[in-house]
């Protein structure tokens, strides 16, 4: 039997090399904006700011600057580039750069329109869990990444503290979104895994997760093909266009699966690592557990594990349904080896060890709700386990 679902997706994708020129002739959504990039060189160093900052000059927009963004954003810095937004008179956010970056746009564009902390309306952990009053400025989205699909979701994930969790509505979906692959080729090869395999977890968890459904289950395999097909080559032929745009595209459709379907606990134990540890990038923690959690599920979604395994090519005709699922093991663990990042490991970014029970008390404290649509419920001790054998 089918689960049912609602699919909605109101915002504008331009996606393909060059997609930022679409912003020259799109109606935009305001009249001035408020430009968020990240703390870091990059959005300045390739050229990528003054690009936008040309184009939005030629169609008469004005903007102001917030480059405060870090790679795990905090509550903070939503507070302050809101404030910023709110006395500049900014009526549109937008935001330029990898997932980080445009999470924040989209935090900020809700706290530029309502009272109160951002953390008033957040779900779990120490969240009040208010709903949000007024409608938030409209964003534009602007990845020069392939990782987060957040150009195609309505989630945004912020930091307070050492709790990171995820939040949206409808009203986060960004307005207008830029896919641009000539953006990308300037992604060092480390990072470009790490947002690769995030992309890849978004779908392997949305199709897994108790709540998928047709749509989103197509878009999951369709998204685990392309990843495993593509992604070796983007993290080691940094310029090869092809490949990013076929990195670019399984992200933006992962976006699609995490509207249509969610992430499941893997997603919340990334995230406690790294609101604990922020210097360990969530793509790293994802890979790092990844094994260990897929492991934990094995003899409980063996079919949903076989057809992921045949989604990352592996011919699994004459196999048992169990020895399927072992190959989707197997075949992750290529991919990570073929991506270079299969030594990866949590000490490498100095997560202590015998936090393992405190991290999985923090991932159930603060997005637990993401447990509830596994399909097999982890237990305290199966949930730190995965954590301690990513050590």
């Amino acid at each position: 039997m089918l689960n049912e679902f609602t699919a909605f997706m109101p915002a504008k994708i331009h996606f393909g090399a060059g997609a930022i020129n679409k912003l020259k002739t799109e109606k935009l959504p305001g009249k001035k904006a408020l430009v968020v990039i990240s703390a870091g060189t990059s959005m300045r160093k390739f050229g990528y700011l003054d690009k936008l900052t040309g184009i939005l000059g030629e169609v008469g927009i004005p903007y102001e600057l917030y480059d405060k963004i870090l790679p795990n954003p905090i509550k903070e810095h939503v507070m302050e580039g809101a404030a910023l937004a709110k006395k500049t008179g900014c009526d549109m956010v937008v935001a330029l750069g990898g997932g980080s970056t445009i999470d924040s746009g989209k935090a900020i564009a809700v706290m530029a329109t309502n009272p109160g902390d951002y953390w008033d309306y957040i779900s779990g952990g120490t969240g009040k869990g208010e709903p949000v009053p007024n409608k938030p400025l409209p964003v534009i989205a602007i990845t020069t990444t392939a990782g987060t699909g957040t150009e195609a979701d309505p989630w945004t994930v912020i930091t307070n503290g050492e709790e990171k969790i995820g939040f949206g509505y409808e009203g986060t979906f960004p307005t207008i979104s830029i896919v641009d692959p000539e953006l990308m080729t300037s992604v060092p090869k480390n990072m470009t895994a790490y947002q690769g395999f995030d992309a890849l977890f978004h779908s392997t968890e949305g199709f897994i997760a108790s709540i998928a459904n047709p749509l989103s289950e197509a878009m999951s395999i369709k998204a685990i093909e392309l990843i495993g097909k593509w992604l070796p080559v983007a993290v080691n032929e940094p310029d090869n266009i092809e490949a990013r745009e076929y990195v670019a595209y399984a992200n933006t459709i992962a976006g699609f699966v995490e509207t249509y379907s969610c992430c499941t606990s893997e997603h919340s134990i990334a995230h406690a690592i790294s609101g604990i540890y922020p210097k360990v990038p969530h793509g790293a923690a994802l890979i790092s557990i990844s094994v260990s959690y897929y492991e934990a599920f094995l003899g409980h979604i063996d079919d949903l594990l076989a057809k992921m395994a045949q989604a990352l090519g592996v011919n699994i005709s004459g196999m048992s349904e169990s020895e399927a699922a072992k190959s989707f093991i197997d075949a992750l663990k290529e991919l990570k080896v073929k991506c270079g990042v299969d030594k990866l490991c949590l000490t490498d970014f100095g997560v202590d060890p015998n936090k393992a029970e405190y991290i999985a008390q923090n991932a159930y404290d603060t997005m637990g709700g993401l447990f509830d649509l596994d399909r097999k419920q982890l237990s305290m001790e199966e949930t730190t386990d995965i954590i301690k054998k990513a050590m």
